[in-house]
């Protein structure tokens, strides 16, 4: 089983993610967030709030920024007027190519199909004697080595000829596009080639209708990204605040989109949540706080735990730049089925405000009333934006913590999250249920509830409730034994390390608290 597998096994065996509406055969794409699962998430998300919104000091800002910054929050409709939409170009231009197979009944994107060409004369099956056969396996183009993509379809390979022939990457698009090329191509999961067809536009939102007559006027959709709430109501943030350029504005929130072909448990799906800033700053600024996000936000997850070696901060080339940006960075991490991305960072220029500015006829400029230059005094500014995912954020601090070991010859699985996110924090045991040890634990554990989220557990061997805490990623356990009716003290152990020592009851709350941060 690859760690992908026992990852999976162990959220639902924990209760960390679920099939959503698993006993009416679940939805493709959705998933729910059981006892465990939303904890971490909400700490995620206030990990990442408290870092960049709350706790933003504007007269000491961290690092290397490049000058003091406001930092404020909003919470957008989810539904907005389907005007948004269109001046932002998402009802036009939010489309990817889609490929079904008439065979396997499969849904594919066709930017996200790998296309091989299969060399050896052996690997074509009789009825293609004559020609080479275009095999075809999922997969982002660019993202993963070659030998990587074809691993998963190794059998499947295996079956259609003797020995692997030389591979070559066939241009995607062209190879599906092309009805002769198309006629030769394997889909993947497939046993007769050609059941591809040919790519077509498929818009990714989710359309809806918004009062009690369903027609034209009643179109809405459910939102593709949270940032166009933002830039709409950047007049009204400052209309009514005291912050000034530059400043950013944050927002989590839930987003969806019509995927084609959701994959890799919760990392596409459907349905998810999103962690953005808009930051304005002036457009000759823009470079210099595009470089400061870039480098905060990827110091953010090697800071909570994420490895250096599996974490990687890839530019974009010039020619993969969305037209709107002038400048991109992906946060990228080496989850088990690949390095894909965590985290965006792009400089968009003015391109969103210019937009609904030109669309609503609204003046969205904003008005410097300190610039002593009276030409300069409005101006659209430019915005930076970390936009970050929370599930993909979760399912890598999941990847990263997932561990097994060995402790006085006994192998546990464990997940070594970092404390701020762990769900539970502390879990509170007594040794046995007699002599008084189950009181004091509970009294311990209510006092302790308080200010964490704490565990108490009375059931089997202390080394089981050991194990079962390592599993759901607990940092701290502490012991109530019969020593600590003598001295009033408690065993604390460390979850990674199996360390023990002893320290006061009344000092727990402190240690802990300390180790939060």
């Amino acid at each position: 089983m690859d760690l992908m597998e026992k990852l999976v096994s162990l959220c639902k065996r924990r209760g960390y993610i679920f099939p959503s509406s698993e006993i009416y055969g679940g939805l493709n794409g959705c998933w729910d967030y059981g006892p465990l699962g939303v904890e971490l998430k909400r700490n995620i998300k206030n990990a990442w709030w408290q870092d960049m919104i709350s706790h933003h000091d504007e007269t000491a800002a961290p690092g290397s920024a490049p000058g003091s910054f406001g930092m404020v929050g909003l919470d957008c409709s989810i539904l907005m007027n389907p005007t948004v939409w269109q001046a932002s170009g998402h009802v036009g231009g939010f489309n990817d190519p889609m490929v079904d197979c008439r065979e396997t009944k499969s849904r594919y994107r066709a930017d996200q199909l790998v296309v091989y060409r299969l060399l050896a004369a052996d690997s074509v099956p009789a009825t293609l004697a004559d020609e080479e056969l275009l095999y075809a396996a999922p997969g982002e183009v660019g993202k993963t080595a070659e030998a990587d993509l074809i691993q998963p379809h190794r059998k499947h390979v295996e079956s259609l000829r003797k020995k692997l022939g030389e591979l070559r990457l066939e241009p995607v698009l062209d190879a599906l596009s092309d009805a002769s090329l198309r006629a030769r191509v394997l889909a993947p999961g497939a046993k007769e080639p050609g059941s591809l067809t040919a790519p077509r536009a498929f818009n990714l939102m989710f359309k809806t209708n918004v009062g009690a007559m369903e027609n034209n006027s009643s179109i809405a959709y459910l939102r593709p990204e949270t940032a166009q709430g933002i830039f709409v109501n950047f007049k009204s943030v400052c209309d009514t605040t005291r912050v000034r350029v530059p400043f950013g504005i944050g927002q989590i929130g839930k987003a969806f989109r019509n995927e084609i072909n959701p994959r890799n448990f919760t990392f596409r799906s459907r349905e998810f949540e999103q962690m953005e800033i808009e930051f304005f700053c002036r457009p000759e600024e823009a470079d210099d706080w595009y470089r400061y996000w870039r480098d905060r936000r990827f110091q953010w997850y090697i800071g909570l735990g994420l490895s250096t070696e599996r974490l990687h901060l890839r530019e974009h080339d010039r020619d993969e730049l969305a037209h709107y940006a002038s400048d991109c960075a992906d946060v990228e991490y080496a989850f088990p089925f690949g390095l894909s991305e965590l985290e965006g960072i792009a400089n968009r220029t003015d391109f969103d405000l210019r937009q609904h500015m030109e669309a609503s006829g609204k003046d969205l400029r904003y008005f410097d009333d300190q610039e002593p230059d009276a030409d300069k005094r409005r101006y659209l500014p430019y915005v930076i934006e970390p936009s970050a995912g929370a599930d993909r954020a979760a399912l890598a601090f999941l990847c990263e913590a997932y561990c097994e070991d060995e402790i006085g010859g006994e192998t546990r699985t464990v997940l070594k999250l970092h404390p701020r996110l762990a769900p539970i924090k502390v879990a509170v045991f007594p040794l046995v249920k007699k002599d008084g040890m189950p009181e004091r634990a509970l009294s311990l554990y209510r006092a302790l509830r308080t200010q964490f989220n704490a565990f108490y557990d009375e059931k089997g061997a202390i080394g089981r409730r050991y194990r079962r805490q390592d599993e759901a990623g607990t940092p701290y356990c502490v012991t109530v034994d019969g020593q600590t009716a003598d001295d009033g003290t408690v065993t604390l152990r460390e979850r990674d390390s199996c360390e023990q020592q002893r320290l006061p009851i009344d000092a727990i709350a402190a240690f802990l608290a300390a180790r939060m941060s």
